[in-house]
């Protein structure tokens, strides 16, 4: 099979799909590998090393989407990307489609088959969306600390606080793989912590397993708009797979928030989970709404680019040999947690989650 790499066109974004030593297990497999020149600039990685692991380089971004019969990336397509598509070509990356209306219609209509990683579920984990979460939770923390600063806008409170100094209260909304990432760093830097969360087993795990600063708070409204008046960095870290992020703080209840204070929306890819929320990049992250910060950068691992890529190859690529040995229903039928992850093919949607968020048909598959 020719699978291609090509460079990320999202702004800001500097992750590559493949690492050298990825392709050149590939390669040894068997395989074809293009990777358009300056691909793994941004993670460090030249394009003499993707060369040595026996990669052809191609010089551009059309070039590869031209030759590859399985595309590789990190990002959604986004719109320059999406007559590049074509039938029976397979599409293997995040998509995140219940908030993004315009790349699902371009999906169907090019006949591709696009495969979720958010979306592939093994064992009742999300095991390709994990590495990216345990990253954006701990960034999480890192930038609301930050941006608490007085030079950026926030109430000039340190998350730690200091001796005779009370530290700041962070709530995290959502007790998954990024939010518990999102606390232990707040934790650690010596915050007050408060994982909010609707699965009373999951809490009592987190009740015996987190630092003695962190407390739990059962998720419900009520006691969402009781802790917001207390609360100096929130973290919005929900996540239902595949569907659109629940909107679980509006307008109103962002009113009760301190002037200065912080939210950071993880759950933005999904449309995020504060009604005040939207994209926005690393070259402009931030915007106030009624004296709140708000940061909701998109491709929040974008920043640690390294880490990231090792991070999503080391998932990614166990999947993506056997889509390249069996082709997608033999990779489907080998391991069916794949299966989930099959959001567009042959024209069809095949998530429901999606087909839901968006109001279109759904198709279950059938291999």
């Amino acid at each position: 099979m020719i699978i291609g790499v090509p460079t990320e066109i999202k702004p800001q974004e500097h992750r590559v799909a493949l690492v050298p030593g990825a392709v050149r297990t590939l390669v040894e497999d068997g395989h074809r590998v293009i990777v358009e020149k300056g691909a793994g600039l941004g993670s460090g990685y030249s394009d003499e090393a993707y060369a040595d692991a026996g990669a052809v380089m191609i010089a551009t971004h059309a070039g590869v989407f031209a030759e590859a019969d399985l595309i590789i990336k990190v990002k959604e397509p986004i719109e320059p990307e999406y007559p590049l598509l074509r039938q029976g070509q397979i599409l293997f990356t995040y998509l995140h489609l219940a908030a993004d209306k315009p790349l699902t219609d371009a999906l169907l209509a090019s006949g591709c088959t696009a495969i979720a990683y958010e979306t592939v579920v093994k064992n009742g984990r999300l095991p390709l969306l994990e590495p990216m979460s345990e990253i954006a939770g701990r960034m999480a923390s890192m930038v609301g600390a930050v941006q608490l600063s007085k030079n950026n806008s926030g109430m000039g409170k340190l998350l730690g606080g200091i001796p005779g100094v009370s530290p700041a209260r962070v709530v995290v909304i959502g007790g998954g793989t990024a939010g518990v990432n999102a606390a232990r760093i707040a934790a650690g830097m010596g915050a007050d912590v408060t994982i909010m969360e609707v699965d009373v087993e999951r809490m009592r795990f987190l009740d015996a397993t987190m630092p003695k600063n962190v407390k739990t708070l059962f998720s419900s409204p009520a006691n969402i708009e009781g802790i917001l008046p207390e609360t100096d960095l929130l973290i919005g870290a929900v996540l239902v797979p595949g569907a659109k992020a629940p909107k679980l703080i509006t307008r109103p209840m962002l009113a009760l928030m301190k002037e200065g204070s912080v939210l950071v929306d993880i759950a933005i890819d999904q449309g995020g989970c504060i009604e005040t929320s939207h994209p926005t990049t690393h070259q402009d992250p931030t915007f106030v709404v009624d004296g709140v910060t708000h940061y909701c950068v998109a491709n929040m691992p974008g920043a640690y680019a390294r880490t990231a890529t090792l991070g999503l190859t080391n998932v990614t690529y166990g999947y993506l040999r056997k889509l390249a040995h069996l082709g997608v229903a033999g990779a489907a039928q080998a391991d069916p947690s794949l299966l989930p992850g099959i959001n567009v093919m042959d024209g069809k949607l095949h998530c429901q989650a999606v087909a839901e968020a968006l109001d279109l048909p759904y198709t279950p598959l059938n291999f």
